[in-house]
């Protein structure tokens, strides 16, 4: 490796890379971002991560975090000024369960409901009536409490709001009008902040021979 920093090979518009980029840039660690394009995935990436799924971080000492949450928890471990990972044991048992919801039974619905056309004789509707038990689960703990566990963000804001943008973004006006309306706010709140608005700036695909682009 050349670079003193971890590099971290990413795209933008996916939620695993998204929420990955979330818990660097709060964590304020600097890292050389790599964007990436899908359908043309750099050689060195996949010799880091053969299985050529985004996001990957490699740190200095060569170690590869190719799973989201790994890279959050790395972040946080290393710095976490606003608390997002619970010190309270029942706290950090309810983020772990409702993010393995997320990213099994809500994630399942929300790939069938954004892309029917990939899976053979699925209903993009039926899914998104599944996918709405998840948002009626989130839409009763935020009638509690600002965020999903509480009065402050935490590590299951973070890891679920990708998705629940991406399902939100797949016919927007139907969510705008669902009867949600917390969870709107919520969401919201997120995406006109100062922090997604960070992680979320466009980059060219990286080669091999550009300047590196540091982030956060």
């Amino acid at each position: 490796m050349t670079s003193a920093r971890p590099i971290l090979y990413s795209f933008r518009r996916c939620p695993y890379a998204m929420r990955a980029r979330l818990g660097v840039h709060h964590s304020d660690i600097s890292v050389e971002l790599r964007e990436v394009v899908l359908r043309n995935k750099p050689a060195s990436m996949l010799e880091y991560s053969p299985k050529g799924e985004v996001p990957v971080l490699v740190l200095p000492d060569g170690t590869v975090l190719d799973e989201s949450l790994d890279i959050i928890y790395w972040a946080l471990a290393n710095n976490d000024p606003e608390q997002w990972l619970p010190t309270d044991a029942n706290l950090l048992q309810q983020a772990t369960a409702l993010i393995n919801e997320n990213d099994t039974g809500f994630k399942h619905n929300l790939d069938r409901y954004k892309y029917p056309e990939r899976y053979t004789e699925e209903q993009g509707q039926d899914h998104r009536a599944e996918g709405e038990v998840f948002l009626q689960k989130l839409e009763q703990g935020l009638r509690q409490h600002r965020y999903l566990l509480g009065e402050q963000i935490s590590i299951a804001d973070i890891a679920i709001m990708p998705f629940i943008r991406q399902f939100a973004h797949t016919d927007k006006s139907w969510f705008d009008q669902a009867p949600y309306p917390r969870l709107q706010k919520w969401l919201t709140g997120f995406l006109e902040s100062d922090l997604f608005l960070s992680v979320m700036k466009k980059y060219p695909a990286w080669q091999p021979n550009d300047a590196p682009i540091f982030f956060p």
